[in-house]
């Protein structure tokens, strides 16, 4: 049993198990209990996988006259894979209740896809997987539409948003694998630890750039980060806690094994952890809210991959392992509320605590989490990457992720909370979320809590040696300040009238410049040039018509091409055009 799980590649467990699901019989309730025990079966045995596999074990394989290393295991990349498997599991858990096979087909799927990812040791192997964590996801965006069928045509304008922005992003690793198999690489696709690191921006090459950019889409840089604010908040209820576990902290592992050590990433990561902050406070959505959050807590873990010292990789590492349970907690509280009130906006929410009191506490813990309160999760794994900042002595970067700090604090711990669940009662008494939903909570809750009290387990799962220790009287008290400080100012803020309001509206980010100025560019061009613009067009138009009737006219019944051909005629035109193929793939 032992071999056969060692000798898999890593996420094909989820991902041909999750192919059975559809197919597992119903019970008399048509509830798909049998596929419900699978979807709890497949990221345990994963899991189990991940333990038993060496470091240091690859697998390779000849294909396309390619040498691919479909897996390799080291600390880094069993890191992610525990803590991917632990999401899915929990994911699962959360989703139990739900009764829609595509949906959970997708999702496990995904799941395996960036699971495989991670244990990728060259680029092709990478693509592929990278590419399948795009199409299997955005399953969990359309699928709102069913559970919500006036939402039909939004969810799929989203969802196609949401497909090309990844698909994308996939079509430029392709092309950066080229160029750097071709160019730095000298034929080799290999995926090893800092291959792509780079000194300054002068010194990257072509293909450098390209996977960068490839790998900071699914990431979020600012202004190619859009894409999350739009999807995320659109997808179910359970989908969006799929969602927060792995697209992003994919490209986060990926940077992380690339470009560790590339100091651009430094500037590009303290800018995510400040801008979303301003947009949160605003944000009226609570899913949206914790969609900017997200890249707020991204920002962290790209600043760790430029320091790139042991310490700030060991950072982003943990940051990414407990972002993940904190971050999904809150989604989880979030996707509750969704699923009782049918709505997560904070100017009609409020006094909930009254009717779901275990939701309310454990989006208080993830709260506390992700505020990096001690005794919690967020707490000893941000410290690191803070503390490798001021190590390294990038002050302003350290200046900025305090700030930051405060910020992410006021806009998720103390928000997100406040405007669900207490502020002023909106009147509505709902049941508790159900069973399953709840479990899930509870577990993700004690990890938080577990974590953040005894980091030891987490910290010897880091790729490097740890000598860290995150409760020193600086930085416990330092860490209370700043969050009494944000505390504060909210409730300075709220009392006094100044603290922005909770409106139905839309904010729009820099998606501003596709929405208005791209629209209202063409339409002030075509003013300008109406009767050329029109001529052009009417042209064209003419052309295609033109050539559409002479096609018709030959393949049509009575043309050349629309009559029976002899079997020698045939046989000729396919000999030739094969020989034509087979003369240019030689050429």
């Amino acid at each position: 049993m032992i071999d056969v799980l060692t000798s898999v590649p890593p996420g094909l467990i989820l991902i041909f198990g999750a192919l059975l699901i559809p197919l597992l019989p119903r019970d008399g309730s048509g509830r798909p209990t049998a596929a419900k025990v699978l979807m709890l079966v497949l990221p345990v045995v994963g899991f189990m996988q991940v333990y038993l596999l060496a470091d240091g074990y690859t697998l390779n394989v000849e294909a396309f006259g390619l040498e691919l290393e479909l897996v390799r295991v080291d600390k880094l990349a069993k890191v992610w894979g525990y803590i991917f498997h632990i999401a899915a599991l929990l994911s699962v858990i959360y989703a139990l209740h739900v009764d829609d096979r595509t949906q959970h087909t997708s999702a496990v799927m995904y799941a395996g896809c960036a699971i495989g990812a991670v244990f990728a040791g060259d680029l092709i192997t990478l693509f592929l997987y990278w590419e399948g964590t795009a199409v299997t996801s955005v399953f969990l965006i359309w699928a709102r539409a069913t559970e919500e069928p006036e939402r039909a045509e939004r969810n799929y304008k989203v969802g196609m948003r949401y497909l090309v922005v990844q698909v994308g992003s996939g079509v430029l690793l392709l092309a950066g694998a080229v160029l750097w198999m071709q160019g730095p690489g000298e034929g080799s696709l290999s995926f090893t630890q800092g291959a792509f690191s780079f000194e300054t921006l002068a010194d990257a090459t072509p293909a450098q750039l390209v996977l960068l950019l490839s790998f900071g889409i699914k990431a979020a840089f600012p202004f190619l980060h859009n894409w999350m604010q739009d999807a995320y908040p659109e997808a179910t209820a359970t989908g969006t806690v799929w969602l927060s576990a792995f697209t992003t902290k994919l490209a986060i592992y990926a940077l992380a094994r690339g470009f560790g050590g590339t100091s651009v990433l430094i500037p590009i990561g303290a800018m995510m952890t400040a801008f979303p902050i301003f947009y949160a406070v605003i944000e009226n959505d609570l899913r949206r809210v914790l969609s900017y959050s997200l890249n707020n807590q991204l920002g962290y873990m790209v600043v760790g991959v430029g320091i790139g010292t042991d310490m700030a990789l060991n950072g982003t590492a943990a940051h990414a392992f407990s972002h993940i349970l904190y971050k999904g907690l809150l989604f989880m509280s979030m996707g509750a509320v969704l699923h009782r009130v049918k709505t997560v906006n904070g100017s009609d929410l409020g006094g909930l605590w009254k009717s779901m009191p275990w939701t309310t506490v454990f989006c208080c813990i993830g709260a506390a989490s992700i505020s990096a309160f001690p005794l919690f999760s967020g707490f000893v794994s941000k410290s690191l990457i803070l503390t490798a900042a001021a190590e390294e002595h990038y002050t302003i970067t350290f200046l900025v992720l305090l700030f930051a700090s405060a910020g992410v604090c006021e806009h998720s711990g103390i928000k997100i909370p406040f405007f669900a669940f207490f502020a002023r009662d909106s009147g509505k008494r709902v049941k508790e979320a159900p069973l399953n939903m709840l479990v899930a909570m509870a577990i993700a809750s004690a990890l938080c809590i577990g974590i953040g009290s005894f980091p030891g387990p987490l910290y010897d799962l880091l790729p490097f040696q740890v000598d860290f220790h995150p409760y020193t009287t600086t930085h416990v008290v330092t860490q209370l300040q700043l969050l009494l400080f944000s505390a504060a100012a909210f409730i300075f803020l709220l009392k006094f009238g100044l603290y922005p309001p909770e409106l139905r509206s839309t904010n729009i980010d820099f998606d501003w410049t596709y929405r208005k100025a791209l629209p209202a560019t063409v339409r002030g061009v075509r003013r300008v040039g109406g009767e050329a613009w029109d001529g052009v067009v009417s042209g064209a138009v003419k052309r295609i018509r033109g050539f559409l009737t002479w096609m018709g006219g030959h393949a049509g019944p009575a043309g050349v091409l629309g009559e029976p051909w002899p079997t020698g005629v045939t046989t000729f035109w396919a000999a030739l055009l094969l020989g034509l193929y087979l003369l240019l793939e030689y050429l």
